[in-house]
């Protein structure tokens, strides 16, 4: 056994209470963990594409894979009766995935429809309190873009194996032996489609990413990590700029060379000022949330005093000379206000500025800063984000070239804690749900089918909150594209690990009415994702879904099906 060496059978009702409580917590931070190393290594430009197509996906799954791949060892008996429990954790963590988050992301991002039934992204504000019950239900929801559409193809078209596996199980009768000797080689055919699929799904993510098809959700991510507090703008973004630059220089647009040194002479004031295109693009992207939230009097202009406090809340060692100096040569009307786009090429020269000073203490003085933001009335959070509580400097005292460097450190440092503690503490959770069901005389399926995703899936629940909160097309696409990926990798590398251990270990798949459980979740929601738009009513439905799968499989069990 794998992990603490606790039987739960001998801890009693309290104790095997608190195991579980332990050792879902441990799960549930390692899957946090693990997310949050993923997550930064997006903010790696050499990196993104891979992380974004490949790691990304495959690591968010690994909770779950490794609470399956324990629930099919020890002794042959041993692992058919404890297989249940992975196949819970399967069912549990797919349509738990495909209900209860997608439907609270619809609650949360969700807009009024407008007179045409078009979801109303550029209102103020965007949702109105409705009188009546039924106008909520049908007068607010969200947009489907087509990423959202070709995710729930892509999840139907993975459901292939499960098919190919249930198909010769429904002619199959008699001892578990016989059973899982017919079924051997349909488990191996299950087997190699899904990795094939997986080996699809990956490349097609990787294609995505490298497109930049999913910039989405690399600036949801950049926002969010951002907001922490924890790097400076600069540190965050030069790579990213700089490489954006480079490869404009290689296409004849006659950008900034990244390595020029900064001109700060204020009398030019021409073209030298203008970011390629492409990086004014990244960069308008990034920061015109924050731009409006810091914009006081909301005329369109940021004054020389908001600028300062703005890039001062991101991190940036500036003094509010250096300020004066950029400002000036952005306010060519000295009138002294700078609308967006001269922002935007004032974020562009001061990152360079920051990539170019090389190492400098990073020295803030916190009274003055905090008189400036208690003067300007401004949240601390310019995505529109709750208040949070001050984040130490972990990474801002450092060159932007630097924090990269130390980003890809901790990143890694994350990835390798929570892969070990998931790892470490998956075994030991399988016997604790066993336990449970054996206590409260319920099959090990419905108690992992409710319990396992508390620990493996909250990471996504509560990151497909945060991206849906901000009411935005491209907000709400990041989040149900998140949801619908979790579950093909649900179809694909997890359902490869029950394939391996039914082929490899010569057991039974006797899971008719499981199947037919996720199947028709799948479809259910997949066919709602095909549609234009999902409106808060249809997400109530998928919602009860999640208790209705639990029905389903006992009505199912009732009239005989295994």
């Amino acid at each position: 056994m794998i992990g603490p060496s606790i039987d739960p059978a001998d801890v009693g009702v309290t104790g095997l209470f608190w195991l579980f409580l332990s050792y879902g917590y441990v799960l549930y931070q390692g899957a946090n963990l693990i997310s949050e190393g993923s997550e930064l290594l997006l903010l790696v430009p050499s990196m993104a594409g891979l992380v974004g197509g490949v790691v990304l996906p495959l690591l968010g799954a690994v909770p779950d894979g490794a609470i399956i791949l324990f629930s099919g060892l020890g002794s042959k008996q041993e692992a058919q009766e404890t297989l249940s429990v992975g196949v819970g954790a399967l069912a549990g963590s797919t349509i738990m995935l495909l209900t209860i988050p997608l439907a609270l992301s619809v609650l949360g991002g969700r807009v009024d429809y407008d007179s045409n039934g078009q979801p109303n992204y550029f209102g103020k504000p965007k949702l109105r309190p409705k009188l009546r019950l039924m106008d909520e239900l049908t007068r607010t929801g969200v947009t489907l873009t087509d990423a959202v559409r070709h995710g729930g193809v892509l999840m139907f078209l993975t459901t292939i194996p499960y098919f190919l596996i249930q198909g010769p199980a429904l002619f199959l009768h008699g001892p578990k032996e016989d059973i899982a000797a017919g079924e051997h080689y349909w488990a191996l055919a299950g087997l190699v489609i899904c990795l094939i699929g997986l080996a699809y799904y990956m490349k097609l993510q990787l294609k995505i990413s490298r497109e930049n098809d999913d910039r989405g959700r690399r600036m949801a991510v950049l926002k969010k990590q951002l907001q922490k507090g924890s790097m400076s703008l600069s540190g965050a973004v030069a790579a990213q700029v700089n490489e954006l630059a480079a490869r404009a220089a290689s296409e004849y647009q006659s950008p900034h060379n990244p390595a020029t040194p900064l001109n700060t002479d204020t009398s030019n004031r021409g073209e030298d000022l203008n970011p390629p295109p492409a990086v004014a693009s990244y960069l308008r992207e990034l920061l015109s949330d924050g731009f409006r939230a810091y914009d006081e009097d909301k005329n369109g202009e940021l004054d020389q005093r908001e600028v300062y406090v703005f890039f001062r809340d991101f991190n940036e060692s500036i003094t509010e000379i250096e300020m004066q100096e950029l400002f000036k040569k952005f306010d060519t009307d000295n009138s002294g206000y700078i609308d967006l786009d001269e922002f935007i090429g004032l974020a562009y020269m001061l990152i360079k500025l920051q990539d170019q000073k090389g190492s400098r203490s990073h020295e803030v003085n916190t009274r003055a800063d905090q008189s400036l933001r208690t003067s300007t009335h401004l949240s601390a959070n310019a995505f529109e984000a709750e208040e949070e509580e001050d984040i130490p400097d972990e990474l801002t005292h450092l060159t932007p070239e630097q924090q990269q460097t130390a980003i890809k450190k901790k990143a890694f440092l994350l990835l390798l804690t929570g892969s070990v503690l998931v790892l470490y503490f998956s075994d030991p959770m399988v016997d604790v749900l066993s336990a449970i069901s054996s206590l409260v005389k319920v099959s090990p399926f419905y108690v992992s089918f409710v319990l396992a995703p508390l620990a493996s899936n909250s990471s996504e629940l509560i990151a497909s909150q945060y991206y849906a909160s901000k009411k935005t097309r491209k907000s709400i696409t990041v989040s149900l594209t998140a949801l619908e990926g979790a579950a093909c990798m649900n179809n694909t590398f997890c359902l490869s690990i029950f394939m391996g251990l039914i082929f490899f270990r010569g057991l039974a798949w006797q899971y008719t009415a499981e199947t037919i459980s996720i199947l028709t979740c799948q479809f259910i929601v997949g066919a709602m994702m095909l549609a234009s738009d999902l409106t808060l009513g249809r997400a109530c439905i998928i919602f009860s879904l999640f208790p209705l799968s639990i029905g389903l499989v006992a009505v199912l069990e009732a009239i005989g099906l295994d």
